[in-house]
């Protein structure tokens, strides 16, 4: 998938498998893309090499939470119900454009 934010293109991985719900951005360094963690309302950023902006969405991917520059050792909670939350994880300082109540516009890449 795809979101554009200020025109710039960002690849969003979904989180699938139960591996890369567990691991996350964990380990990875010069964070380029997202992932984005469906039915999940917490996250942590334990063993990450760099901090990274969060973007919480409810059922219709509007924006109920934002939290930039997430450091490392973190463990952030939204005060919504697990079924109807996902997760955006993207690289720190990707989310300044992106307001509260704002419905994201994800893309699917054709495939040739």
């Amino acid at each position: 998938m795809i979101l554009y934010l200020n025109k710039k293109k960002i690849n969003i991985i979904e989180a699938k498998t139960p591996i890369q719900r567990m691991r996350g951005l964990m380990g990875i360094s010069k964070i380029d893309f997202g992932m984005l963690f469906h039915r999940c309302n917490a996250i942590h950023t334990f063993f990450m090499k760099e901090n990274i902006d969060i973007v919480g969405l409810d059922q219709d991917n509007k924006v109920i939470y934002i939290y930039r520059n997430l450091p490392k050792n973190q463990i952030i909670k939204i005060k919504n119900p697990i079924r109807d939350t996902s997760i955006l994880e993207i690289p720190k300082d990707a989310s300044k454009s992106i307001k509260m109540g704002s419905i994201l516009l994800f893309e699917n890449e054709d495939i040739i």
